[in-house]
């Protein structure tokens, strides 16, 4: 077998270089830490970056999807679909604003909401309340935002996209141009394609939208005189705007991302290009080490016309034809320094979920949780190291088998 590596892989991991160092330490040598030029910066390079007419960043991913949901004025009596197997943000976003979640099903070998499944979930009873599609990007794969989008009917899409910068569809499509959907959502958490620290962003190609999510990650408040409601507080005797004057217009958060988060973050985004040939080619070396395991381990299941920055490397195994729980195989991969995670249990099954709208059959994203687990990927990985982890993971399952 492959030697073992000298460090432990993770599932996921940054990497950063001396120039991203570089890029922080300017920061702070500054006069400005946050709320300064970095930000604009930033926001402009994502736009360059995914095609969209406005990037607009924020502290987190979370951040990122609670802003769009916000500004999309959900609320309670409204409905958003959102698929079953995500992360937790993507429905709590929407609960909390109020609004309820319909679950929708996903894919058996893709963890995806495709048109099928989302046509399914609008047919539910009750659906006419539903006032918004949350879709999910998932490891790094999107379903055909077009099919998406007409299977929406006219209602506004929202993409988390956190686990897909970089990927492309289509024939010039890429993931972030909200060509298909109003606002599409970033984070740079990292585990991510790039990373800030922390940080996320949403993508939009309508500047009224945009306005809005910068006035709502910033407690609601504008300084923007032609948007003063009370010009007898804002104006001096001359009718001359108070230079330290602003508004209130509505209930926002503080939900902004610092020049510190920023700096590294554009940093970052000027090695993507690289970043995702990196994790391509990574995948395709697991993609050909892990061949002789088929039907035991497969790799997730490929969407047609999809270019993906892969985020995660899954596989899909059959846990019951080795003979091994997936707790056992874990916990064996762990001893040898290979670390994994699923992604993810699917939200109809969490506890708070499941008590407020009860026991729900979605059969592909149950049988997609049972199968999955997550390899390591990331940037500086070596295809020696993924050799290692494809053989460490042939030896167990032939020793099970």
């Amino acid at each position: 077998m492959t030697s073992p590596p000298r460090r432990f892989l993770s599932y996921g991991r940054q990497q950063i270089g001396d120039d991203d160092i570089a890029a922080v330490t300017d920061v702070l040598r500054g006069d400005t830490l946050t709320t300064g030029p970095k930000v604009a910066d930033f926001e402009a390079a994502l736009g360059q970056v995914t095609g969209a007419s406005h990037g607009v960043a924020c502290s987190s991913g979370t951040a990122a999807l609670h802003l769009a949901a916000m500004a999309l004025n959900l609320g309670p009596g409204d409905k958003v679909v959102v698929p079953a197997l995500t992360f937790l943000t993507t429905a709590n976003v929407v609960r909390m604003t109020g609004a309820e979640v319909v679950f929708a099903d996903v894919g058996p070998v893709t963890g995806l909401m495709g048109g099928k499944e989302l046509s399914a979930a609008l047919s539910q009873k009750g659906s006419g309340q539903v006032k918004a599609v949350f879709s999910v990007h998932y490891a790094g794969q999107c379903a055909a935002p077009d099919e998406l989008a007409a299977v929406a009917r006219g209602l506004p899409v929202v993409a988390d996209s956190c686990h897909a910068l970089g990927t492309a569809y289509g024939s010039d499509g890429k993931v972030g141009d909200c060509r298909h959907a109003v606002m599409e959502t970033f984070s740079f958490h990292p585990v991510k394609t790039i990373v800030a620290g922390e940080g996320g962003a949403v993508t939009t190609n309508d500047g009224v939208l945009a306005q809005r999510l910068r006035r709502l990650r910033n407690h609601g408040m504008t300084r923007d005189a032609d948007a003063f409601v009370r010009n007898d507080l804002a104006r001096d005797g001359d009718g001359d705007t108070n230079p330290w004057y602003y508004e209130m217009a509505e209930l926002g958060l503080n939900y902004r991302l610092s020049d510190i988060h920023c700096a590294l973050g554009l940093s970052q985004l000027g090695k993507l290009d690289t970043f995702c040939a990196t994790r391509r080619a990574l995948a395709a070396r697991y993609d050909e080490k892990l061949a002789s395991l088929d039907p035991l381990v497969r790799p997730l299941g490929r969407v047609a016309g999809c270019d993906p920055a892969w985020h995660l490397y899954v596989v899909r195994i059959d846990f019951a034809a080795l003979g091994i729980e997936r707790a056992a195989l874990m916990a064996r991969l762990k001893e040898a320094g290979i670390g994994t995670q699923v992604h993810y249990l699917p939200l109809h099954m969490q506890p708070y979920y499941r008590d407020r709208y009860g026991e729900l059959s979605l059969p592909g994203a149950e049988t997609f949780y049972k199968q999955e687990l997550s390899l390591p990927l990331f940037p500086d990985m070596t295809k020696k190291e993924v050799d290692y982890v494809a053989a460490t993971l042939g030896k167990i399952a032939g020793g099970s088998a």
